[in-house]
């Protein structure tokens, strides 16, 4: 019976977040994963390019295992660089899933790529669409009184709406030294007209740094600490993490979030992964620490990077570090 009543209560708590989530947006609207430093893709188009090859990504991240409705987000990235137009080019795809809300993005990146001291410097932008939505089907609403009885969204199935979405990102790495990128998504800000999806894409703001240190004793273990900082405005989160990657084909780590007044958001995830030739598999799994017990959350992250000499006269500035 307490157990019964226990997901009866974390139910309605999704379907009230996934409702204030669309209404209120005080919450950050962009995907969260543990995997940030493979998938530099999906927040920073100035990483379009950066690798010597035609690289894909997938990532697969599901929350709060054992709850109905718990947030879920599916993403799949491609780059290459293009010597036709002096840079590289990119795609990402991506679903995040909350309750009875959803929302599926399509970005188109290009960036600029210029050799500069040791390293190499992209500049990058990108355009795509997002398209949100709420399934007021799945609601179980009472009856508003003032109206005198009629239900408050009778008759509503399906909102969605589509709006435009424009980003902006510079990357500079210096490769197996280090890398550091700036860069915004969601610039246009647009919203929707529909009074009951109330519906607004917030502008987003990313700051990520990592470096590659190897070991002075072993330099076949190279420690590679990274942070991301990310903001809406409103909301400042840090994910930190730290690898231990050897001869670049295995590494373990751990990885936390934290918010602008360092509040630990995530408090644990441990990372595994392995690469074997062109293809890298990562796992992630944060602990879970919420009173109403879950099986944590798992996250996936699959690569593939086939490699192409593109520039076979020209200096090699490509990354292989990251997919």
């Amino acid at each position: 019976m307490k157990k019964l009543l226990m997901n009866n209560i974390a139910r309605l708590l999704l379907v009230f977040f996934a409702f204030l989530s669309f209404t209120f947006l005080q919450a950050q609207q962009e995907q969260h994963n543990v995997h940030n430093m493979f998938n530099q893709l999906s927040y920073n188009p100035g990483f379009a390019g950066s690798v010597n090859g035609i690289c894909a990504t997938g990532l697969i991240r599901q929350q709060w295992v054992g709850f109905e409705g718990a947030p879920a987000t599916y993403n799949i990235n491609i780059h290459s660089p293009l010597s036709v137009v002096h840079g590289g080019i990119g795609a990402s795809i991506y679903q995040d899933e909350l309750g009875y809300q959803k929302e599926i993005g399509v970005k188109l990146m290009y960036a600029y790529r210029h050799d500069l001291g040791m390293g190499n410097l992209g500049v990058g932008v990108q355009v795509g669409f997002i398209n949100g939505s709420v399934d007021f089907s799945q609601f179980e609403v009472g009856k508003n009184v003032r109206d005198g009885g009629d239900y408050i969204i009778e008759g509503k199935q399906e909102v969605s709406d589509m709006l435009l979405d424009f980003g902006l990102g510079v990357q500079y790495f210096v490769p197996e030294k280090f890398y550091v990128g700036i860069s915004s998504t969601r610039l246009s800000e647009q919203e929707s007209p529909d009074d009951l999806l109330a519906y607004k894409s917030r502008r987003h703001y990313y700051l990520n740094a990592g470096y590659m240190w190897a070991l002075p004793g072993n330099p076949s273990f190279v420690l590679e600490p990274s942070i991301l900082v990310k903001s809406d405005g409103t909301k400042t989160e840090y994910d930190l993490a730290g690898l231990l990657k050897y001869n670049n084909k295995f590494w373990g780590g751990v990885s936390f979030s934290a918010n602008s007044t360092l509040q630990v958001k995530d408090p644990l995830a441990v990372l595994v992964g392995i690469a074997i030739k062109d293809v890298k598999i990562g796992y992630a799994y944060t602990v879970p620490t919420s009173q109403i017990g879950s099986g944590g959350s798992h996250e996936v992250m699959v690569g593939y990077c086939f490699k192409i000499n593109f520039d076979k006269g020209r200096r090699s500035y490509k990354n292989t570090r990251f997919l």
